[in-house]
């Protein structure tokens, strides 16, 4: 998908909402467990319910990966069926990787050939070989971690190196590396005070905003600092939606979870 595209979804939908496929088997409702796929089963229904209130899902990978080889099947049924039913969905793997040249290499071909996903996140911790074989990938997106919402990013992203926070360095390094314009970046809401200052380093790339609701992220505030020209910004939730229920009428609710924020999300573009 290219980046226009996802500019037209946002621009019809009236929404830049992300929606994190993050399935826990402790978590989904019990009457899906005695099924043969109760995770694709699961995803199958909340995809259903809000793909045309939403731009974009998000599996986080290890969230799949933890049930072995049943739940990369789980994944890859997921992917697929998004791909052949709602093509017009931006999809993102969750996978934070990032290795040696070769390594990078054969995550971006899993991820980006034989599941087909749109984009991957990266950790960009070893430089730009580990991230540049990502980007060689036409049409696919490599979102790239720049400023987390965990508790942990002040150990490090925020260190002044030289006179400048390292989050800062790292993103102004990344838009020298090849095919950048492939680039997205990772910020989280609970930081919406440093919108500011990244967009004065990269105005116009899209920015995956994790932290809204559950982790107390406003989306005012991102919407108000972080917005660009073209939106730029796809809010995830994943919690807060996915399991707004946890009866039978799981999808029903995780529906009117994902509206309540396009209706906030449509007021905010009506109002740009």
């Amino acid at each position: 998908m290219t980046t226009q595209q996802l500019i037209e979804q946002i621009q019809q939908k009236k929404s830049f909402l992300c929606i994190g496929l993050d399935v826990d088997l402790t978590k989904i409702p019990t009457h899906l467990l005695g099924l043969e796929d109760p995770i694709f089963e699961f995803n199958k229904a909340i995809i259903d319910a809000t793909h045309d209130l939403c731009v974009s899902y998000k599996p986080n990978v290890a969230f799949y990966e933890a049930y072995g080889i049943k739940g990369w099947q789980s994944l890859q049924k997921t992917i697929n069926y998004i791909t052949q039913n709602y093509p017009e969905i931006f999809t993102i793997a969750d996978a934070k990787r990032g290795d040696i040249g070769n390594t990078s290499s054969m995550y971006a071909k899993a991820f980006f050939e034989d599941l087909n996903f749109d984009s991957v996140t990266v950790a960009p911790y070893m430089g730009k070989d580990s991230v540049e074989p990502f980007l060689a990938f036409e049409n696919k997106h490599t979102i790239m971690l720049a400023l987390t919402s965990n508790e942990g990013a002040f150990d490090f992203q925020t260190k002044n190196v030289e006179g400048k926070e390292l989050y800062k360095v790292v993103i102004e390094t990344s838009k020298s590396w090849r095919n950048a314009e492939n680039l997205m970046y990772v910020v989280g809401a609970t930081k919406a005070e440093y919108f500011t200052e990244i967009r004065k380093i990269i105005p116009n790339s899209f920015l995956l905003v994790p932290g809204v609701g559950a982790q107390g992220g406003s989306l005012q505030e991102v919407c108000q600092y972080g917005m660009s020209e073209t939106v730029g910004l796809l809010i995830n939730s994943s919690r807060g939606i996915i399991y707004a229920s946890h009866g039978v009428d799981f999808a029903e609710k995780a529906r009117e979870e994902a509206l309540k924020m396009q209706v906030e999300m449509d007021a905010i573009l009506n109002n740009l």
